[in-house]
C-alpha cells in the first residue's frame, strides 16, 4: 500500500494519539465523538484502507462483508475482540489488531478499588456522607471487613490476574488461583494454585474473576458455584460480564450468602444492565473504566499506531489478532 493510507477513527482518542494518526496517516477523526451505527462505519470506510474502532461499534459478519473493498485492516481500540467477527475478517483477508498488555495496570488498579469499595461497604457509606443524615461515629455502622489475612482467589491468572495478585499482598491478603495451567514458581509468587476451579471457590474469601470470556467460561459464577464460596464472601468481576449469571449473583447478595460485589463489566453493557443492581446497597458498580486512564488510554492507542505502521510497512505487528 503506497502513499499515505487512509484511517477511519470512529471515536474520539486522546490528543497524543491523534495526533500521531494525522502525522502517520491520511486520518479519518471524529472530533465531535458521534456515534457510528455499523451502516454507519461501512458508509464511512469508503476509500479507506483501514478502521480504528472501539467495542461500542461492533462488526458482525454482516457488517464485515458490507465493508468496501479498500479496507484491509481493523484495529480496535480493547483487548477484547468479541465485538468483532473475528472468522468473518479472516475469510475477507482483513487483519485485525488490539491493544494487549498496556491496559494491565490500569485495570488491576480498578480490581482493587472494586475490592476495596465491597470490603468496606463504599457504596453505603457514600451515600450516607452525602445525605445530609451522616450523625457522626458510631461504633456498629456500616462495618466491612479488611484485606489483611483474607484468602483472595483469582480466576485467571494471566498479565492482569497476577497485577492483581502483587496489588493485594501488600494489603496482606493470601492469593489462591485457578488457571487452565499452573504459573512457574517465579509468577506464581508463592499463590495456591487450585487445578479445580471448585477448590479455588472453596478456599475464596475474597474473588477476583480475571478469565477471558470463552465457552468455558460463560455464565461460570452460577447458583451451583456461588454456594461453594464460604458465606460472606466478596465478589468482584474485572472480566467480562458473562462470566456471571446475573440471577444467580442477585439472589446469593439478598440472601447474604455473598457479602458484597464490586462489578466493573456486566451482561448486556451498556444499555441492558440488570437494574436490580442499581437498587442493591451491597453492590458497588463502575462503568467498565478498567482501561479509564491517560497512560492506559495512551498507551492502547498508541500500540495501534505502531501495529498499522508496520503492518502498511511489511512487518508483522506484535499486536495482530489475524
Amino acid at each position: 500500500m503506497a502513499g499515505r493510507q487512509k484511517i477511519l477513527v470512529t471515536r474520539k482518542l486522546t490528543d497524543r494519539v491523534e495526533a500521531s494518526l494525522a502525522a502517520l496517516f491520511d486520518a479519518t477523526l471524529n472530533p465531535e465523538d458521534r456515534r457510528y451505527a455499523s451502516a454507519d462505519v461501512i458508509a464511512s470506510a469508503v476509500g479507506h484502507d483501514a478502521i480504528l474502532l472501539c467495542t461500542s461499534e461492533p462488526l458482525d459478519a454482516f457488517a464485515i462483508a458490507a465493508l468496501p473493498e479498500s479496507v484491509k485492516v481493523i484495529a480496535t481500540l480493547s483487548v477484547g475482540t468479541d465485538h468483532v467477527d473475528i472468522a468473518a475478517a479472516k475469510a475477507r483477508g482483513i487483519a485485525v489488531l488490539n491493544t494487549p498488555g498496556v491496559l494491565t495496570d490500569a485495570t488491576a488498579d480498578v480490581g482493587l478499588l472494586l475490592l476495596l469499595g465491597a470490603m468496606r461497604r463504599a457504596r453505603e457509606w457514600s451515600e450516607l456522607a452525602v445525605s445530609g443524615n451522616w450523625q457522626g461515629f458510631n461504633p456498629t455502622l456500616l462495618l466491612g471487613v479488611q484485606m489483611t489475612g483474607r484468602r483472595l482467589g483469582i480466576l485467571g491468572m494471566g498479565r492482569i490476574g497476577r497485577a492483581v495478585a502483587q496489588r493485594a499482598r501488600a494489603f496482606g491478603a493470601e492469593i489462591h488461583y485457578h488457571n487452565r495451567s499452573r504459573l512457574a514458581a517465579g509468577e506464581e509468587a508463592g499463590a495456591t494454585y487450585h487445578a479445580v476451579a471448585d477448590e479455588l471457590l472453596r478456599a475464596s474469601q475474597l474473588l477476583v474473576l480475571s478469565a477471558p470470556a470463552t465457552d468455558e467460561t460463560r455464565r461460570f459464577l452460577n447458583a451451583r458455584r456461588l454456594v461453594l464460596l464460604p458465606r460472606g464472601a466478596i465478589v468482584v468481576n474485572i472480566a467480562r460480564g458473562d462470566l456471571v449469571d446475573d440471577d444467580a449473583l442477585i439472589s446469593a447478595l439478598q440472601s447474604g450468602h455473598i457479602a458484597g460485589a464490586g462489578l466493573d463489566v456486566y451482561n448486556g453493557e451498556p444499555l441492558r444492565i440488570d437494574r436490580r443492581y442499581w437498587t442493591m446497597s451491597n453492590v458497588f458498580m463502575t462503568p467498565h473504566i478498567g482501561s479509564a486512564t491517560i497512560e492506559a488510554r495512551d498507551g492502547m492507542g498508541m500500540i495501534i499506531v505502531d501495529g498499522l505502521v508496520d503492518l502498511f510497512a511489511g512487518r508483522a505487528p506484535a499486536n495482530r489478532v489475524v
